[in-house]
């Protein structure tokens, strides 16, 4: 009987790490999942208003000038983007667009004026804030799962499931911001 014994002493506390670290691990994962939807929803938000923005440049400016081109080309980039890899890439190509047109609209200052414009740079400072809170809790979030994942043992985990790397989501919000000519801290 002691045989058996030590052999659960050292089987129970080891398959009850294991399932505990297991549980961690995948709620990790889903806790990532997660978060990157709810940055995923704010960007969409910010693509639905790169439009209206360029409608309401164009009108003042004319159709024919390439920032407002180069906008809308990078917003169907960002949306046919599939991994939090290429969004991140495509979203800096968003962000220097939607700046672009932010500059092109400094240059006519009747459009400054405008209600149309105004409150779509209202929108997108909103939006912007949103999308900065929403990553700083997603790469938490990333960081606790990569912490996790690198603590499971590799032949359990790829028994177990699947558990691949998921990339921090890093955009320099203070020059993406002025890029955009929002001010840099939303006023409360």
């Amino acid at each position: 009987m002691t045989g058996v014994s030590l052999m659960l002493a050292l089987v129970v506390p080891g398959a009850l790490w294991v399932l505990t670290a297991w549980r961690g691990l995948v709620a990790a994962r889903n806790a990532v999942d997660t978060t990157w939807s709810a940055i995923d929803v704010r960007l969409r938000q910010r693509h639905d208003l790169v439009g209206p923005l360029v409608a309401a440049v164009a009108a003042e400016v004319g159709h024919d000038d390439p920032a407002l081109e180069r906008a809308t080309e990078a917003r169907a980039r960002a949306a046919a983007a599939t991994t939090p890899f290429e969004r991140a890439d495509a979203e800096r190509g968003v962000v220097a667009g939607i700046g672009a047109v932010a500059l092109l609209a400094e240059r006519h200052p009747d459009l400054g004026s405008t209600a149309a414009f105004v409150d779509l740079q209202a929108r997108l400072a909103v939006i912007e804030d949103d999308i900065q809170a929403a990553r700083r809790i997603y790469n938490a979030d990333v960081r606790l799962y990569r912490g996790r994942r690198a603590r499971f043992p590799k032949p359990l985990m790829r028994a177990l499931g699947t558990f691949e790397d998921r990339p921090y989501f890093e955009l320099d919000h203070t020059r993406e911001r002025g890029a955009l000519g929002l001010p840099l801290a939303h006023p409360a």
